[in-house]
This record gives structure tokens, C-alpha cells and sequence, in this order.
């Protein structure tokens, strides 16, 4: 049995692994869209780790990040790797209105912006270089001529990112917007859903694998996106990747496993068993300093799953990241599945990604720091992943140091300065953070 007591800050679980009931549905389907951050689905699944919590998973690839929710609210997918973001624009009614809940981060960093030849050319008379090689992290400041140019011109400057809520989304604006590049408000209020209100660049939304297809036709100017579809513009010779997210926010929460509320209420020994599974796969993925990530590659290539060449997914999965063809950096986390624990659902991961929905206008209305801790703790369930982690810790699977002290945990993490405007994130301070952003709604505005 599993028994879970929660105050407003803490939680404690106590879990006998030989007492954690069997799973109340064995056969699943969870859902994925064609990213190198699906790992741990994949890695669970090919490794036996579902298997041996009784589950018969299938994992099928979507569309895109709408129809993927959608099936998960409508009982098609019993789960599904998420943006972070779509648990909660759908708790808060951004789009399509459902209770989601998370017990699981997928990942930590693993997205990139990437602009086209013509673009990068205009940029990088702009860019600091030391020893005839560009300066990083490139910032938005060396963009902000070329996009002025344009706008002198009468030009619109379009770039792409995948979804209104992802945090490609998030990243691409505050990037953007940490240059002096206004990227537009929404308006829900007034029915304006572009997000291009006041916009210097913009912004919208295309599928990740149609990425750099949708630049080489012209359409956009460069875009946001996990991998491996910033190397694949590498390869392809038609872009340059000049930022990742690890540069943009040091170690930032990326995709969840998100499912319905009325699923996991059905289901909790079953959730719990998945969860267990995907920390195993996580744990697999980042052993040994990465030693594993060469066959999670192959895995990862095959059809199936990504589907792009081993050559391309590796370039960044194995601790590199190319950025200029030949210009091939080290960035050991790039992806990071299971360090800085990466796996548990902080409350202040969720907050941050409120912050920004606010920022932008997403969130029309002024909201009290309260609210912002309210849908956080409504959304992201550390309780569950404690409960899977006690359990893998019972059977030996895992050790009590590789996860967070559950008995005290708040679920907040400390302010964190890694950002590439230098402001300074406490999660514990919604609206306060708000304030610090010259381009953006403020705690009380409205448009």
C-alpha cells in the first residue's frame, strides 16, 4: 500500500514495495511526438522496465502537440510525452480546458533556435568572435538590426516554434525579448490568439519535424525546436543554430509525462508503475556520465521512435552540439534525463512557465502569488513520483541520494541565476519576477 500525507509545503510517502498493488490496467498506450526528449519512453519500453511493472505498453507517435492532447483528454492515449506547458495551459483553460496532471519531467534543456544561412550572414557582422569563431552565448541583441532592417523595409520577420504553450515558445520570446525584439502579446480576452499583438517578430507555430523544410522554403526565417531538428538543418546546410536553451536558462525543464486526473484517480498503482519505469529509463540514459547514449541512439533512429539518422541525433545526444557547420562545441548537458534531478516535478518549474503565459498575455488577468502555487500544486504531483522513487528505493533499484529528501522537499528550488539576461527566478515570488522584465506584461497589466 501507498500511503501519502501533504501539508502546503511538504509530503511525506511511505511505501512497502512488496505492498504496492498490482497495476488496475495492464495493457497502455502512450503517445510521443518524433523528439530526441522521448528517450525515456522508448529507452523503458526496449529495455523490459514497463514489463517488469506488469505493463504491456504501446507507443505510438502523433501528429502534432494538439492532436496528442487531445487523445490523452478524449481516452485514446492513456499518457503521453508533453510539453511542460500543456498540463497547465489545460488545467488554467489556455486553448482546450482539462484536468492534466504530471508526476514525471522528462527532461532538463534540449532545444536550440536556429536561423537561416541569409539570416545568420546579416547577423554575424553583429556578433562578437574571438580567434575568428563567434562568441557564445549569442545573444538577440546581434538579431535586433536585421529584424529592424526588415521592418524598415515593410517586412514581416516570421519565425517558428511548435506550440502556444510550449516552452519553445517561452524560450524563443524571452530570448528574443532579452535583445530589445518585442515578441507580441495574445489577447484572449478579445478572441487575438496569434500572439502577435505589438510583435516585432512573428511568431508561430509549426510541427517540429517540418521545421527545416518550412525554413528552406522561405516561409520562416528560423525557428525554435528540440532536437534533432536544429542539427538537421546542420546536415542539411540550409541554417545555423546560434543558441540552445541550456545557454538561454542553465538546466530548464523541458517535456513531462503528462495524463488525464480522471485517469491517474482510476489508475494509481498503474501510474505509479510508470512513473517507476521511466525513472529507471532515466537513470539508464544518464549512467556513467552518458556511457549509455551511444545505444540509446540507435534506439532512438529507429523508425519507430525519431526516425532521423544516427549521425544527426548523435551530434547532440552524445554531448556535443554543432552550431556553424564544423563549429562542433561541447555541451555534456545538453540533454539531461535524470541529473540535477531532472525526473521530479519542482512546483517551481510550473510557476516559471506560469509566469510566462502571464507575461505574454496568455494569462489575461492579474493573478495573486497565491493562485500561481495553487494551479502549480493542482498540476505537478511530487507525490506520485515519491512514491514510485520510494518503491524502486525498496527494491534496490535505486539509492535514497539520487532523489530529493521527500520527508522535506518543498518543491521549490532555490532563486536561479542562470539565465542569459542575468534575472535572477525565485518561484516563490511570481509577480515580484514579473516586474523585473522591461518587455512584457507587468503583475497588474492588462492589454
Amino acid at each position: 500500500m501507498v500511503s501519502v500525507a501533504m501539508t502546503s509545503s511538504v509530503f511525506a510517502v511511505n511505501v512497502n514495495a512488496d505492498e504496492l498493488g498490482w497495476p488496475e490496467k495492464e495493457e497502455l498506450k502512450f503517445g510521443f511526438i518524433k523528439l530526441t526528449d522521448m528517450a525515456p519512453l522508448a529507452v523503458a519500453y526496449e529495455k523490459g522496465y514497463f514489463e517488469e511493472e506488469g505493463l504491456y505498453v504501446t507507443l505510438e507517435a502523433q501528429a502534432n502537440w494538439k492532436v496528442l492532447l487531445d487523445r490523452v483528454i478524449d481516452g485514446q492515449l492513456d499518457g503521453a510525452h508533453m510539453l511542460a506547458g500543456q498540463p497547465l495551459g489545460a488545467t488554467i483553460g489556455y486553448g482546450t480546458k482539462a484536468d492534466i496532471i504530471t508526476a514525471f519531467s522528462m527532461d532538463l534543456n534540449g532545444n536550440a533556435i536556429t536561423v537561416s544561412n541569409d539570416i545568420w550572414k546579416q547577423m554575424k557582422k553583429h556578433v562578437p568572435h574571438v580567434d575568428g569563431k563567434p562568441v557564445h552565448p549569442i545573444k538577440a541583441d546581434s538579431l535586433k538590426p536585421v529584424v529592424d532592417d526588415f521592418k524598415s523595409k515593410g517586412k514581416p520577420f516570421k519565425m517558428g516554434m511548435v506550440f502556444p504553450v510550449s516552452t519553445h515558445n517561452y524560450e524563443l520570446r524571452y530570448w528574443l525579448a532579452a535583445g530589445g525584439i518585442h515578441p507580441g502579446y495574445y489577447s484572449p480576452d478579445t478572441g487575438d490568439t496569434s500572439g502577435q499583438i505589438s510583435a516585432d517578430a512573428l511568431l508561430s507555430v509549426t510541427p517540429p519535424p517540418q521545421m527545416p523544410a518550412t525554413m528552406e522554403a522561405g516561409t520562416i526565417y528560423g525557428y525554435c525546436v528540440g532536437e534533432p531538428w536544429n542539427q538537421q538543418a546542420v546536415f542539411k546546410g540550409i541554417g545555423v543554430p546560434v543558441v540552445t536553451d541550456y545557454e538561454i536558462w542553465k538546466d530548464n525543464p523541458e517535456k513531462v509525462f503528462g495524463v488525464s486526473k480522471s485517469w491517474a484517480e482510476k489508475n494509481p498503482n498503474t501510474h505509479i508503475r510508470v512513473v517507476k519505469a521511466m525513472i529507471r529509463a532515466a537513470m539508464w540514459l544518464d549512467a556513467n556520465d552518458n556511457a549509455n547514449r551511444p545505444e540509446a541512439v540507435k534506439i532512438l533512429a529507429k523508425s519507430q521512435y525519431v526516425g532521423a539518422d544516427y549521425e544527426v541525433i548523435a551530434n547532440s545526444m552524445t554531448g556535443t552540439f554543432e552550431y556553424e557547420k564544423g563549429d562542433k562545441r561541447d555541451v555534456p548537458d545538453f540533454n539531461v534525463f535524470f541529473r540535477h534531478y531532472a525526473t521530479y516535478p519542482f512546483y517551481s518549474d510550473a510557476i516559471w512557465y506560469l509566469t510566462q503565459m502571464r507575461r505574454w498575455g496568455q494569462i489575461s488577468q492579474p493573478k495573486p502569488d497565491s493562485w500561481y502555487k495553487d494551479i502549480a500544486k493542482q498540476v505537478y504531483r511530487p507525490d506520485i513520483y515519491a512514491a514510485a522513487a520510494q518503491s524502486l528505493i525498496a527494491e534496490g533499484k535505486a539509492k535514497a541520494a539520487d532523489f530529493p529528501e521527500f520527508t522535506t522537499e518543498t518543491g521549490f528550488k532555490s532563486p536561479q541565476k542562470h539565465f542569459i539576461d542575468n534575472i535572477v527566478y525565485d518561484g516563490s515570488q511570481p509577480n515580484a519576477y514579473l516586474e523585473k522584465f522591461a518587455i512584457g506584461l507587468k503583475s497588474d497589466s492588462k492589454l
